[in-house]
Order: structure tokens, then sequence, then C-alpha cells
């Protein structure tokens, strides 16, 4: 039988698909309230942790909450139950209920919150919207005696140097000649004091985290054989990949954006908002953005994209309006921010499924959070608006 998983082995299948280091740098990701090593048997997805939310939890037998939305986004000095965050963090310790939340490193990454969006509308060739800026790296360059090579090579990589995606212990290297004088004072491994040496070394080259630079640069001292190592870390940064904000893609097959916006009407969740659209209803369209959660910010990026229509949430009067007003400016569709990102939901806990390998159970919340309740006197005009 095998053994219990416990919160931080969930943790770390859930950072290995949403890293916590791609969050935004004002974002609040990560363990929220819990124990580590406290066993876990099922996890609840939901998108905010409110006090409904995690009685929804309690009365599931959740030992995780997993949301979206953090529960501390701004500081605070307190969480007594006298206010809502308070009673959502008494009431997740009384239940014993850990809480952890994915943000924005969910919202950029492969199989995140965009996708899981872009998804629902069967879009093709989906390619990030803002592709993200490639990971800040440095590339350790050394010198090494030939025979001393691989072993600090794998020293090196032992240390960090060399992962590559999936790969690690990663490195280029081409052997060429050393040379130089050592003078009185030194140690040399290799020569004689005032003779100068010419030795077969081994250029090597890996790439570090810059993070973890000074760890390599230690231990790369204390493995190789010279007293003074011949050594530097250049600094670079990886290409954007395939992870970002937002997403465009092709549709199935050419529509209506009356039939498009029915489309994502019927396969988002049901909120009072419903769906706002602006552009003429009868244009056809095949190429669409989308943006999970609010996306004004996106604007202009899916004008570039040259997107027909672009799908997202919270869109200001001004900001919308200046849109529009460009030529060739993509149709609007705006929808509730909550229905924009529960589709990801369904994906986090199959995925979290497959990781764990049936090792516990994920149930996914249908509570709507949506702080919008009720809507009057709405209408369709029909034509342009």
């Amino acid at each position: 039988m095998d053994p219990p998983l416990h919160l931080r082995d969930v943790i770390g299948y859930l950072e290995r698909r949403y890293p916590p280091a791609t969050a935004e740098p004002w974002d609040a990701v990560g363990l929220v309230v819990g124990d580590p090593v406290a066993p876990v048997e099922r996890v609840l997805f939901a998108i905010d942790p409110t006090e409904e939310v995690v009685a929804e939890a309690a009365s599931a037998g959740a030992d995780l909450l997993v949301t979206h939305h953090p529960l501390l986004l701004k500081p605070v000095h307190s969480v007594a139950a006298t206010g809502a965050k308070g009673r959502v963090v008494h009431s997740l310790i009384a239940s014993g209920i850990a809480l952890y939340v994915a943000h924005t490193n969910a919202d950029i990454a492969a199989g995140g919150v965009n996708e899981a969006l872009a998804a629902t509308l069967d879009l093709a060739e989906v390619r990030p919207l803002v592709p993200a800026p490639g990971q800040s790296l440095d590339v350790l360059v050394v010198y090494v005696p030939e025979e001393e090579a691989e072993s600090l090579r794998a020293a090196l990589a032992s240390a960090g140097a060399g992962a590559v995606g999936d790969y690690t212990g990663c490195a280029w290297s081409v052997t060429g000649t050393g040379e130089f004088t050592p003078h009185d004072g030194a140690d040399p491994t290799i020569g004689e004091i005032g003779r100068h040496e010419r030795v077969a070394e081994r250029r090597i080259e890996m790439v570090v985290p810059p993070h973890r630079r000074d760890q390599v640069a230690a231990v790369l001292r204390e493995s190789h054989p010279y007293e003074e190592p011949a050594f530097s870390f250049l600094t670079t940064q990886a290409p954007s990949g395939s992870v970002g904000s937002g997403r465009v893609g092709y549709l199935p097959y050419d529509m209506t954006l009356r039939e498009l916006a029915e489309q994502v009407a019927a396969a988002l969740p049901a909120t009072a908002q419903g769906i706002r659209v602006s552009g003429d209803l009868d244009q056809v369209v095949s190429t669409v953005a989308v943006c999970g959660g609010s996306g004004d910010a996106y604007l202009e990026a899916a004008h570039r994209s040259g997107a027909d229509v672009y799908l997202t949430a919270d869109l200001r009067h001004h900001r919308a309006e200046e849109a529009r007003a460009e030529s060739g400016a993509p149709a609007l569709i705006d929808a509730a921010h909550w229905a924009t990102e529960w589709p990801w939901l369904p994906v986090a806990a199959r995925a979290l499924d497959a990781d764990a390998a049936g090792r516990l159970e994920t149930i996914v919340s249908t509570r709507v959070s949506d702080p919008w309740t009720i809507r009057l006197g709405a209408a369709d005009p029909g034509g342009t608006s």
C-alpha cells in the first residue's frame, strides 16, 4: 500500500506545474495556511477563498483547498475573526484544512488559466498573447585540466549548474591549451615556480540560475584541482518560451461574432453579468485572443496579434471605448471575471490526479463566488453595439 501523501508532496506537484517564481512580483502565492507534514487525501479546487468556499471544503471533507485568488494579497496586521479574512483563516485552522494559492503563476503556465479558457473555444495553434520573458541565467565558463574535467562537471551539476528544462548536467566543452606562470607564494598543482607552463585543458560552459551562483562558485573552488581556478559568470537570458499572459488561436471554423458570443455564454459558467459584446454581431471571425480575469491591460496586445475578437473580463468603459476606436481593432467579449477563470479548475484537478497517481481525491467547486448576484434591465440591442 502506498504511504499517504503529505501537504509538502502535493505542494511539490502543484509547484512543478505552476512555479511560484513565475508569479508577478506583486502577487502572493503559495502556502497560506497548513502544516507541510500534514496528510492530504482530498483536495478542493476553487477560485475564491471565501467563507462559503471554506464551508464547502469542510463539508466535502477536504484536507486542502487550492484557490486561484489570494486570501492575503495586501499586507495585514491581524487575522482576528472580527474580519472576513480573519474568519477564513480561523475556519481553515479549526477545520484542519490547508490553503494553497496559485494565481498569476497559474495564469501564464502551460495548462494554466489562459490555456483552459482557450480550450473552451477549441482554439487551435494556441500561443501566448504576451510571451513571458525568458529566465535570467548566468553562463559559467571554467577551465580545468582534461583529466579532471568530468569530475568537475559532475560536481557543478550536483550544485545546480547545467539544468535545462527536464535535463540536468548539461554542458558544452572544447579542449585547448591553458598557460600560466606560478610566482613566489603560489602553490601550483601543476608546474614549478617561475616556469611558464602549458597544460591540456577543457573549457566547460554550464548555465546557472543566478540564485545558485554563490553555491556553484563554492563547489567549483572546492572541486577544482587548481589553487586559483580560472572561471567567470556571463549574464544572459533564455529566449521566450511557450508560456505568457493570455493566449491567441484559431477557431475550428469561421463563425459570426454573435455565434461566438453565444458559444462563450454556453461554455462558461452562468453569472448575473452574462456576456457583454462590442462589435458587429454579423462580423465573421476566425482568430480569438483570450485572457482569463482582468484583461484590459492587454487590449493593445490583442490588437497587435491580429485577433478578430478579444475575450476577457473587467473591461473598463474608457479603455474599451478607446481600444474599439482604433482602426482594425478586435471586437470585444467581456465575461465575468470568475467565469473566465473557472475552466482552469477541472484542468488543474485532473493534472493533480495524474501527478498523484490516484493517491488522493480531487473535487472542483461549482459555487459561484462572483460578487455580482443580479442584473436588471438587460437587453440585446442587436446589430452593432
